[in-house]
């Protein structure tokens, strides 16, 4: 398998050196503030990424203020006491995206929160627990024990959170084949994604780097090359 130092050259010299590379990096939370995190800001960017799959993200964004409101601050404790027929009500406010599925999974991903924080304390602390060896375990129980969290969506909603990361991103994926994977162009199979793991534990060893730095520099090394602006995960 290819040195991480090589990938991490290729995309120094098309960022224009270390200060441009930098500035494409997202921002990664010590493991104390992760595990600060509370309970409804983990709901509400869970929420968040949920709406904006397969939206505009912008139109998402712009309607936050109310989702916050309507969402009551995204307490988990209160969601989860919402009766069918006021999920009914909220799905019928023009304030917020009106998609059924997607508001239903407001309330499931707020019991999800809870049942997890019963055995962690918090949903924070159970991130903050969960090992770095092990990312494709932490991504695969978010698609199957929380709601439309699979594929991008829990990844990306964890990495804005500041948890530390890697994220399957078409360049991503494009700079772990060339690099000597022999992964599928979407990797879901557990083989492959044993791969990808194994790949970035051992760049990870060999540069010192956090798993969201890695990710985007392999992102940064092949493909388009995007300003740092234009970068949405």
């Amino acid at each position: 398998m290819e040195k991480f130092e090589n990938i991490k050259d290729r995309a120094l010299a098309r960022k224009g050196g270390e200060s441009g590379l930098k500035s494409c990096l997202p921002k990664v939370k010590s493991p104390r503030t992760v595990a600060a995190l509370g309970n409804d800001r983990v709901l509400a960017e869970m929420t968040r990424c949920v709406f904006q799959a397969g939206f505009v993200w912008r139109v998402v964004n712009a309607k936050w203020d109310d989702f916050e409101r309507v969402f009551f601050a995204f307490k988990p404790e209160a969601l989860v006491r919402l009766s069918p027929e006021q999920i009914e009500a909220i799905a019928k406010n023009p304030a917020i995206i009106r998609n059924m599925q997607k508001i239903k999974s407001v309330q499931l991903n707020a019991q999800f929160i809870l049942d997890m924080s019963r055995e962690h304390d918090s949903f924070g602390k159970f991130l903050k627990s969960w090992p770095k060896e092990d990312l494709v375990g932490l991504h695969r129980l978010l698609k199957r024990q929380g709601s439309r969290l699979g594929g991008a969506t829990g990844p990306r909603s964890l990495r804005n959170l500041g948890v530390d990361t890697f994220l399957l991103s078409g360049d991503v994926v494009k700079c772990l084949q060339q690099a000597g994977l022999e992964i599928a162009d979407n990797p879901t199979s557990q083989r492959d994604l044993a791969q990808v793991q194994a790949a970035f534990n051992t760049w990870h060893q060999e540069s010192g780097l956090s798993y969201s730095h890695m990710s985007r520099i392999c992102s940064c090394s092949i493909g388009e090359n995007y300003l740092p602006e234009q970068l949405q995960y």
